[in-house]
């Protein structure tokens, strides 16, 4: 079988590899050289604390261990079983925390409740004052920026993949068939289409009643810590936008506990992963009224640097790198993921949200199934 993959972000990325895996040869198709959108432009966490039971946890775990199968493969991508820690500071977050430890999937989630001085045995670089953390066991990260590249070398390798950077698929052509900005025509017997947030143009022909939107965040890296930072780290106000912490203790808290007037202005919470240089990423916050902005704004910076700097007990390195990012989510956040048939053997996959670089293998993988590959 010939698979037409359109988008090198990790999503199509991933499609690419299973398709690869199972014997196909495959024809990947990318408008830039190479991905620049929200595929590079995260975390690379692999996060399955605060996801939504059901589907969606189910998903998060069987991509978690695709993801460790492909690490030990593809040393490449940078796969670390790092874990996180979700940090408390006051009875009312400590509440949401274990009320979350007698979810009845918490065992699945890797879910404790740790004190301070267990949360610093886990990670000594956290010497600021908190009263304890959420620890999830089953959290864990890749290299985002480097990640893509590493996995199209390793299908590369393969013999059954060919890259076709700086080519946008402008036309579907009958039946399995793309038509790029180049006038070169495409065959295969299965299309995907993986184009993240662009939404428009093609995507809007082939599938005008999308049920999906877009979503803006900012972010930024520092220079190196000096120490290893062992775990991934979040606040207590990543509590309030996972659909895992819900609970009446989650209520409690909202009601006692405003955010910060940028936090909530911005629907900002901290996450916090370590590059394999030792940098740290650091966002972040979230708009969903279009047109965004053209432009970062320094209020949510300063908000998340006191933050961190309350929790590790030290000045920040200097910020490197601030950017931000658009990723595509189903206006029903309770999906996964949108996956359309838009032509015969032609297939639109997108909307996973901010769930896309820790999914991506599973959906991928089910898209695989549920078209035969």
């Amino acid at each position: 079988m010939r698979v037409i993959v359109v988008g090198a972000g990790v999503l199509g990325t991933l499609h690419a590899w299973h398709a690869v895996e199972r014997g196909h040869e495959v024809l990947h198709i990318e408008r830039e050289a190479e991905a620049r959108g929200a595929s590079v432009r995260n975390f690379g966490q692999i996060w399955v604390s605060g996801r939504a039971g059901g589907e969606e946890l189910a998903t998060a775990l069987r991509a978690r261990e695709l993801w460790e199968g492909i690490g030990a493969r593809v040393p490449g991508i940078g796969f670390r079983a790092t874990g996180s820690l979700s940090i408390v500071k006051n009875a009312a977050e400590r509440a949401v925390a274990e009320a979350a430890t007698r979810r009845p999937d918490a065992a699945a989630r890797g879910y404790q409740l740790l004190d301070a001085e267990a949360a610093r045995a886990l990670n000594p670089a956290l010497r600021g004052e908190f009263a304890g953390a959420l620890w999830c066991e089953r959290d864990a990260a890749v290299e985002p920026r480097v990640a893509q590249r590493a996995l199209k070398e390793a299908l590369l390798a393969s013999g059954r993949y060919r890259y076709l950077g700086g080519r946008e698929v402008r036309e579907v052509l009958g039946e399995r068939a793309v038509r790029d900005d180049h006038g070169a025509v495409h065959h295969g017997d299965s299309v995907v289409l993986c184009t993240g947030a662009w939404l428009g143009g093609l995507v809007r022909e082939l599938a005008p009643a999308l049920p999906v939107r877009r979503v803006r965040l900012q972010m930024m890296q520092t220079d190196p810590l000096g120490e290893p930072l062992t775990t991934s780290v979040a606040d207590a106000d990543s509590f309030r936008y996972y659909p895992a912490y819900a609970s009446e203790a989650l209520d409690a808290m909202a009601a006692a506990q405003a955010q910060t007037p940028t936090a909530a202005a911005h629907k900002m919470q901290l996450l916090m992963v370590q590059r394999a240089d030792g940098g740290l990423t650091i966002g972040d916050t979230h708009a969903y009224e279009t047109p965004f902005g053209f432009d970062v704004v320094e209020d949510p910076y300063a908000h998340l640097t006191g933050v961190v700097e309350s929790i590790i007990g030290r000045p920040l390195p200097a910020v490197r790198r601030r950017w931000a990012g658009v990723y595509a989510q189903c206006t029903d956040t309770s999906r996964v993921v949108h996956r359309e048939q838009v032509r015969d053997g032609v297939w639109l996959v997108t909307g996973p949200g901010g769930r896309g670089m820790t999914c991506a293998p599973a959906i991928a993988e089910t898209t695989a199934n549920d078209l035969g590959w």
